[in-house]
């Protein structure tokens, strides 16, 4: 007896197996079975879709979850990255263990309706401790399978950085906290729910020393690093002046060039860099709505495709991209892509392998997660399209999933339970959870009520 049956729906099980009015079986969190119209096995629950589409659920790489406590921060809305993050870090100087606590239930929340599974997120600025801790107790009351990356800075403004001293930290402290962090949370069995990564902020936020460091503890834990990586042209800049070399020979310099390693943005690296970062197995998070929003250019998707890279997507920080929807980022990456190399350079299918199997490849974690063969861990989603909107879309429900109107998650499985049901988080106390965050938020701003 499965424990669930989700039946009558379009059902993408992994790239190139679809099972039209298919359905997919779930036990003890894992998929057990799938199959055509009429096979269905007998389950504890079945779920009808009502044709609905049924995908793996949505990996996020990259993102800066506490942010949303800041989103859409008037001040800077239209700075470029220097401006806004100037601007920012002294108010995410003040942030405590309840407002990480409440951000990043809000935040996994929100990634859930629109059909997000698997996140990672880059924690980087630590003015208190246990802040990482926060963000691994609120994942597991919500159920949500999560990677935190144990970022870093320290470079403040006194060393030429851009953060105040009061979020910066030396390395030993760095290093120190990154291992306590691996040795309580990071599981690395199989369906595990957290995993640990590190993730010194960027070129210009740290030190070389801190960076080879971070690559040695990362190989002796076998963990995985992230970082950002030629996200600006003032990021070149820095780099020439502060190390004598260009952003990704920096990388290869202290020891990142590895299958480990993910980076988040890559828009300007040339294209033997590409190449040599291609060869070395580093994977690259796609962040289309945050570029776009602070006006940096985007990464050239097909292209590091084509070079065997791994590419998924990540929404970056709530403040910057101001939403956690991975159903957007992913219609945007499309949009993106037949924008740069034309209307055969990108399908609904090839986004949806970005933001399924290739985010899987970039976490490490492509046996588990990205699909839905047997075995695969039961993370899933039953999309919801209005009619109105779907009305004469009868032949593709992939093409028609990004093309049509804006979609959402009509139910959200994760690990075989239910973290949206009927278009609805399960999470208890909602209603009190949102009113908490908003005293925060403002608190923060100095808006007050």
């Amino acid at each position: 007896m499965n424990d669930l049956v989700i039946r009558n729906g379009h059902v993408v099980v992994d790239t190139g197996i679809e099972l039209a009015g298919g359905w997919i079986a779930v036990s003890e969190g894992r998929v057990s079975a799938y199959g055509a119209a009429g096979t269905e096995p007998p389950a504890t629950r079945v779920v009808d879709a009502d044709g609905r589409l049924v995908t793996p659920g949505l990996i996020n790489t990259h993102h800066h979850i506490y942010q949303n406590l800041t989103r859409s921060y008037a001040p800077v809305v239209n700075g470029t990255l220097f401006e806004w993050l100037t601007h920012l870090y002294p108010i995410w100087a003040r942030l405590d263990e309840e407002d990480i606590h409440l951000s990043t239930a809000v935040g996994l929340i929100e990634l859930a309706m629109g059909g997000c599974t698997t996140s990672a997120d880059h924690m980087y600025v630590h003015p208190r401790p246990n802040l990482i801790d926060a963000q691994v107790a609120a994942a597991r009351e919500l159920g949500f399978r999560f990677l935190p990356t144990r970022g870093s800075m320290t470079r403040s403004i006194e060393d030429g950085g851009l953060p105040p001293a009061v979020v910066v930290q030396d390395a030993d402290a760095i290093l120190a906290d990154s291992e306590r962090l691996i040795r309580s949370y990071h599981d690395p069995s199989p369906g595990a729910m957290i995993r640990i990564g590190l993730a010194p902020c960027s070129p210009f936020s740290v030190t070389e020393d801190l960076m080879r460091r971070t690559a040695e503890l990362a190989e002796q834990h076998d963990v995985r690093l992230h970082s950002h990586l030629a996200e600006d042209l003032d990021e070149d800049a820095f780099c020439a002046e502060t190390y004598g070399c260009r952003p990704v020979e920096y990388l290869e310099r202290v020891g990142w060039a590895t299958p480990r390693s993910w980076v988040a943005h890559f828009i300007y690296p040339s294209s033997d860099e590409q190449e040599r970062l291609a060869r070395a197995g580093v994977g690259v998070a796609h962040c289309p709505s945050s570029n776009m929003l602070i006006g940096g250019g985007t990464a050239p998707v097909m292209r590091l495709r084509e070079l065997g890279m791994p590419v998924g997507l990540g929404c970056d920080g709530s403040a910057s991209t101001d939403h956690a929807s991975l159903w957007l980022e992913t219609r945007t990456a499309l949009l993106l892509g037949r924008y740069r190399g034309g209307p055969t350079a990108m399908t609904a299918r090839d986004a949806l392998d970005v933001a399924t199997r290739g985010g899987a490849r970039c976490l490490g974690w492509e046996d588990e997660i990205g699909h839905l063969r047997v075995g695969a861990c039961a993370d899933l989603v039953v999309w919801e399209t209005s009619a109105v909107a779907l009305a004469g879309a009868v032949t593709d429900p992939v093409e028609a999933w990004l093309r049509c109107a804006p979609s959402t998650a009509f139910h959200t499985i994760i690990n075989g339970r239910f973290v949206v049901e009927d278009g609805q988080p399960t999470a208890p106390a909602l209603e009190g959870l949102l009113r908490a965050h908003d005293r925060r938020a403002r608190r923060l701003q100095g808006v007050l009520r």
